[in-house]
């Protein structure tokens, strides 16, 4: 097979092709570009491999593409961002990216061989050949390489049958997948996550060799281990990637929380569903939703629901009861699980910000909009919903439509008719009270002003009534109407207000 005519519409291929055919390096790329070439997926990742200096090709490559290289002498690798040549005006830095370019990020190696020791997944790395680079690599549809030679430029070498496995859909090792899992651990979690991304099954003696070596995952770095959880949290269909880590062996020990809500307990002929497919199937649902919000399309805003997804029901097994009456409760798993959710980021070396007060949000209050499908709904709860929630609306509303599961279809059907209703409620009355970003008119500071208090239990005690007044459309939030309010209600408790010059 070959891929020249694909290549030279890449212009950067053909600038590194001159250059690698006037310094006399056998070069190739390899790798992910490859694989995705094949399966005519995008990629803007390019691994170059040469027999000889990757960094005096690259440096090479940079000098005709006039773009700036930046060079990892201890890794003997160099890196650069190319658009495409000879169209950067002279006063425009060719590194900067010009609207409505493609753009790529090349990476330039010498070819190598590399060895490892038990205790470290850190190789001993020497200068190799091209069959020693390919042996080296994780998977049979890595390993494939095409030319970029003028005489053999696009030729396809692929001496594992990466091919056929792509076609075949396998993720396999080239070489023991016992060597290939102990000498590099984290290539288990790869091997796994490129199965979700790709849709693939991994083969039998590979999957095998996982379950074998799961073990090894404990010297990778939890950094490491959470990069490869997140890409298979957002492939397209999760599910399929934990149920493999779930088999492997490798789930409980990266995400033993995740393992405790396997299984399904009966007392009494009452049985509660088994929390791990559920949650699994509400991942599903989420990745999957046809809604559309402002998540969608965001890498990063679509992770942390997905994580959210995750964690919903993480605290079921710790508040698991059995009623005679009424069979299995978890009553407060919710604000349980919102409160483990800083410790599981930080045992995953998850950022420990906006973000994980997002998912943290969203695991305290995915029961609230459900629950109001099943109750007359009251403006005072939609208004406590709406102000609880703010600018994460859609997130939470995403997660509880995906949290409606059940193998009866007009059951689920009928609980998503209910919630529609509430979805609509709730818009209607966004769009008249504006209480997405509810702050109360009447601040702390004027009551501390008005009644000459200092800070103190009392003020946040008048402050808390008046919030219930606005939630409860006793009051409108406004200065007008809330601070009669306000001085009754400090007339009730025996204050006497200083001044009314503050609403003027």
């Amino acid at each position: 097979m070959n891929f020249s005519d694909t290549l030279h519409k890449n212009p950067v291929f053909n600038v590194i092709a001159q250059q690698a055919d006037a310094l006399g390096l056998r070069t190739y790329v390899i790798g992910g570009f490859v694989r995705d070439l094949v399966l005519e997926r995008p990629s803007k990742d390019i691994d170059v491999v040469c027999i000889g200096s990757g960094i005096t090709l690259a440096e090479a490559v940079g000098k005709a593409l006039r773009t700036n290289v930046a060079v990892f002498p201890n890794f003997g690798t160099a890196m650069l961002r190319a658009i495409q040549p000879g169209v950067a005006p002279p006063n425009i830095d060719p590194v900067e990216a010009i609207p409505g370019q493609e753009e790529w990020e090349v990476e330039f190696v010498g070819a190598r061989k590399e060895s490892y020791r038990s205790e470290s997944r850190k190789p001993i790395v020497e200068d190799g050949t091209l069959e020693d680079d390919q042996n080296r690599r994780d998977f049979t549809i890595n390993a494939m390489g095409i030319s970029l030679n003028a005489n053999a430029f696009g030729e396809l070498l692929d001496p594992f049958g990466g091919l056929k496995d792509l076609k075949r859909k396998i993720i396999r090792t080239p070489l023991n997948p016992d060597i290939t899992f102990s000498d590099d651990p984290l290539r288990m979690m790869r091997a796994i996550r490129f199965a979700s991304q790709l849709g693939f099954d991994i083969e039998p003696d590979t999957f095998d060799a996982i379950v074998r070596m799961n073990e090894r995952i404990n010297i990778v770095s939890r950094e490491r281990v959470t990069d490869e959880l997140n890409k298979i949290i957002l492939s397209p269909t999760p599910s399929y990637g934990f149920k493999l880590l779930y088999h492997a062996g490798l789930l409980e020990r990266i995400f033993p929380e995740l393992i405790a809500l396997k299984g399904v307990e009966t007392i009494e002929g009452k049985g509660h569903k088994d929390n791990f497919y559920h949650t699994l199937q509400v991942l599903d649902n989420i990745a999957n939703r046809t809604e559309p919000n402002r998540y969608a399309g965001d890498a990063q805003n679509e992770l942390w629901l997905r994580w959210a997804a995750l964690l919903h029901d993480i605290a079921k097994p710790a508040t698991k009861r059995f009623d005679a009456k009424v069979g299995w409760t978890f009553h407060g798993h919710e604000d349980m699980g919102a409160r483990w959710v800083p410790g599981i980021f930080r045992t995953m070396k998850l950022p420990l910000n906006e973000h994980m007060r997002f998912v943290q949000k969203l695991v305290r209050l995915h029961l609230r909009p459900i629950a109001l499908t099943k109750e007359q709904i009251t403006d005072s709860a939609l208004r406590r919903l709406l102000v609880d929630a703010g600018d994460d609306l859609e997130g939470l509303m995403a997660l509880c439509r995906a949290d409606i599961t059940s193998k009866n279809y007009e059951r689920v059907q009928k609980h998503l008719r209910n919630f529609d209703r509430v979805e609509r409620k709730l818009h209607d009355l966004e769009e008249r009270d504006k209480l997405r970003s509810f702050q109360p008119v009447i601040t702390g500071e004027l009551i501390m002003e008005t009644f000459g208090l200092p800070p103190s239990k009392e003020v946040g005690e008048l402050k808390s009534v008046l919030r219930e007044a606005i939630l409860d459309g006793l009051v409108s939030n406004s200065l007008e109407v809330a601070y009669p309010f306000l001085i009754e209600e400090g007339r009730k408790r025996g204050l006497t207000a200083k001044t009314m010059n503050n609403v003027e």
